[in-house]
């Protein structure tokens, strides 16, 4: 588990990620949500790279998700996150990002996280701005790909 000063962030074991998928009433997110726990149990010794990853206050409250899409051989992630309509515009999806890239660089296999962003979300894009982030020229299926390498 990850701790910051508000959050906790943690991959979710099978069970809470069957659970949560259950609960999902959005098809997209659903279909999303299984393919991260099918490469979970395809990559048992990956788990942490593909799992659905918990956003909580710190007093329990779910208030949002992100994951890694695996991790390339090439030392390269892909994260996805998102927070709670209800939560937004609080600082917390930039907190939850800072806090598990410094997760994903503290492993040396890792050389670079990358994202994408539909152009249009500017929200999104400031908070891979904050997290230092930075575009590299590359457009991927949700939009242009942003990349932060290992300091």
């Amino acid at each position: 588990m990850i701790e910051t000063e508000r959050l906790k962030i943690y991959a979710a074991s099978q069970d809470i990620m069957e659970q949560f998928i259950e609960e999902q009433n959005v098809d997209v997110l659903k279909a999303a949500y299984t393919e991260m726990l099918n490469g979970c149990l395809k990559h048992p010794d990956q788990w942490d790279w593909y799992a659905i990853w918990m956003i909580e206050l710190q007093d329990g409250t779910h208030i949002g998700e992100l994951c890694f899409k695996g991790l390339a051989a090439d030392g390269i992630a892909e994260i996805g996150y998102g927070i709670s309509e209800a939560y937004q515009n609080n600082g917390y999806a930039t907190e939850a990002v800072k806090a598990v890239l410094e997760w994903a660089f503290s492993h040396p296999e890792v050389a670079a996280v990358e994202a994408e962003t539909d152009p249009e979300n500017a929200a999104s894009k400031r908070v891979l701005e904050k997290c230092g982030f930075a575009l590299n020229g590359i457009i991927g299926e949700e939009g242009p790909r942003w990349a932060v390498s290992k300091c």
